[in-house]
């Protein structure tokens, strides 16, 4: 796990592979980073850029933005895991009906499966 800090300047918790996260420290520590700096020294114009980039080169039509990314990412982990307290806890989200939106983008089929699974919380 890494602490890191998003939307808002709240730290949080994000899941992240063991192998990753401690390359990600020692890349921190080797280039001498304090606790407060940012390991991907870009600003939000820099990123905006960098998706753009890889969207056009990707072959995609339709407009891609770099809060997709956490949307996509939200979709999926939902319909892989049927588990939305711990989505609603990795997005951060205080109320379970800001994360129960996600059921909406899902198959039929893959909602009623998380709806029947779910224990309400």
């Amino acid at each position: 796990m890494l602490y890191i800090e998003v939307k808002g300047k709240k730290p949080r918790m994000v899941a992240c592979p063991d192998a990753l996260a401690h390359r990600l420290k020692s890349d921190a520590f080797d280039r001498g980073l304090g606790l407060d700096e940012k390991i991907f020294g870009i600003n939000r114009k820099r990123a905006w850029q960098i998706l753009k980039a890889a969207a056009e080169q990707a072959g995609l039509t339709k407009r891609v933005y770099p809060h997709l990314l956490r949307h996509s990412d939200a979709i999926e982990r939902l319909r892989q895991t049927g588990n939305p307290k711990a989505l609603q806890i990795h997005l951060g989200h205080a109320s379970p009906m800001m994360t129960m939106r996600y059921l909406s983008t899902l198959t039929a089929e893959d909602a009623l499966r998380i709806q029947q699974e779910l224990e309400f919380f």
